[in-house]
């Protein structure tokens, strides 16, 4: 049989009508961690099931903060919020376990984090952040550092997770200064 373009975008035969492109939705954070879970059981890896445990206990504890039913399943921002928060508390521990000399403990609390930086989206590029702060500045109408809480709030916003308080608090504070 001959090839053609017609009808399926030159990848088959004329006869066989093209196969449809499916596109399916990205999948949820609390879904791709439940997913993470159940692969690294059949792969019997622990450090990781421990870190991703520890996590999705974290996940149910804000669920359960909310005021939501325990079933209830929190938006990626929410997770995001969760995630940052756990990572923030491992970096505390790898400089305490540091300071302590436990350097064993410290490369497993250093897995750890590395895990859960995979699941934060790609963070925002100084020259975005700056372009977002100058947009901040620009719709809150700031003149000072008196309105620079204005400002962060709108920048937070519009980041949607994707930068530290952290780094927004020092471009503010540059651009404003």
């Amino acid at each position: 049989m001959e090839q053609t373009a017609g009808g399926n975008g030159g990848t088959g035969n004329r006869w066989l009508p093209a196969a449809p492109v499916l596109r399916l939705p990205p999948m949820s954070l609390t879904v791709r961690i439940d997913e993470d879970i159940k692969a690294a059981m059949k792969a019997k890896e622990t450090d990781k099931l421990g870190a991703l445990r520890m996590l999705k206990s974290s996940l149910k504890y804000a669920v359960i903060e909310k005021g939501a039913a325990t079933d209830a399943v929190l938006a990626d921002a929410d997770v995001i919020t969760v995630l940052r928060r756990r990572i923030k508390q491992c970096q505390d521990a790898i400089e305490g376990f540091a300071k302590g000399g436990r350097d064993e403990q410290a490369a497993k609390e250093k897995a750890e984090l590395v895990l859960l930086e995979t699941y934060l989206p790609a963070s925002l590029s100084a020259d975005e952040l700056s372009a977002l702060v100058r947009e901040a500045i620009v719709e809150s109408g700031a003149t000072g550092k008196a309105q620079m809480g204005a400002v962060m709030k709108v920048v937070m916003a519009k980041a949607g997770g994707r930068t530290e308080g952290k780094a927004v608090n020092t471009e503010v504070l540059r651009q404003l200064g």
